[in-house]
């Protein structure tokens, strides 16, 4: 992201009230934002936008085309950071959205500052190639049936890549890092997230472990109930 402009933010959200609101403290905080309040329209503003948006922060239930469709047509031409925002907080509603790309989820009512942490963590995470380790491990590893390629920042199994996400690839550096260790909720959020104490949400890390699970296999990472997950050695 260029430091010398604001960064460009496409807010969709059909609440007027809402909408407005948000618009005015997101520019209070420097973002140049657009504000759409339908998906069929979101989705022309960022195809049609002369200048790539920077950010998408939208809400699921929305007219014209919702959330979680916007937020997968994004992704199938951009890796645009994508914030979807909607009152349910259930872990499936959040797991839909993640499968389709978002980077968070943000339930309703958020306080602002919040909001904003989170916004300016998933703006650095997008612009990071990889997280950074402690440590200068070897380039490529053997992990049981895995192939984990540092440098490539891919993971592979039987020459296959696993497609992580960038943020996927992050949650499994941490537990390779910390291999055998348990690491909580909180933790995962500060090490994987860059989130602060104000955050604190299981279901973003349930939700991510869950499709970390679901690509590299259910065995691989074990549930320490009460307490966090484990890369089994």
């Amino acid at each position: 992201m260029d430091t010398d402009r604001r960064p460009r933010l496409l807010l969709v959200e059909d609440d007027p009230v809402i909408g407005e609101a948000t618009q005015l403290n997101l520019e209070r905080h420097d973002y140049d934002v657009t504000w759409v309040g339908d998906g069929l329209e979101a989705w022309h503003a960022f195809v049609g936008a002369q200048t790539p948006f920077d950010l998408v922060l939208s809400d699921v239930m929305l007219p014209g085309m919702d959330g979680v469709t916007l937020c997968r047509r994004v992704r199938e031409q951009a890796h645009t950071p994508f914030v979807l925002v909607s009152a349910r907080s259930d872990a499936i509603d959040v797991v839909g959205g993640l499968e389709a790309g978002a980077d968070d989820y943000v339930t309703k009512p958020f306080d602002i500052q919040v909001l904003l942490a989170r916004l300016r963590s998933v703006a650095r995470r997008a612009e990071q190639q990889a997280p950074p380790v402690s440590a200068a491990p070897a380039a490529v590893e053997t992990i049981g049936d895995l192939t984990l390629d540092r440098g490539a920042f891919e993971v592979t199994r039987d020459g296959r890549s696993l497609n992580l996400t960038p943020t996927e690839m992050r949650l499994f550096l941490e537990l390779v890092d910390a291999r055998g260790t348990v690491l909580s909720p909180r933790a995962l959020l500060s090490r994987v997230w860059d989130y602060d104490d104000r955050v604190e949400d299981k279901h973003l890390v349930t939700a991510h472990v869950q499709r970390l699970r679901s690509k590299i296999g259910a065995e691989c990472i074990e549930t320490v109930r009460g307490f966090g997950y484990k890369l089994r050695r």
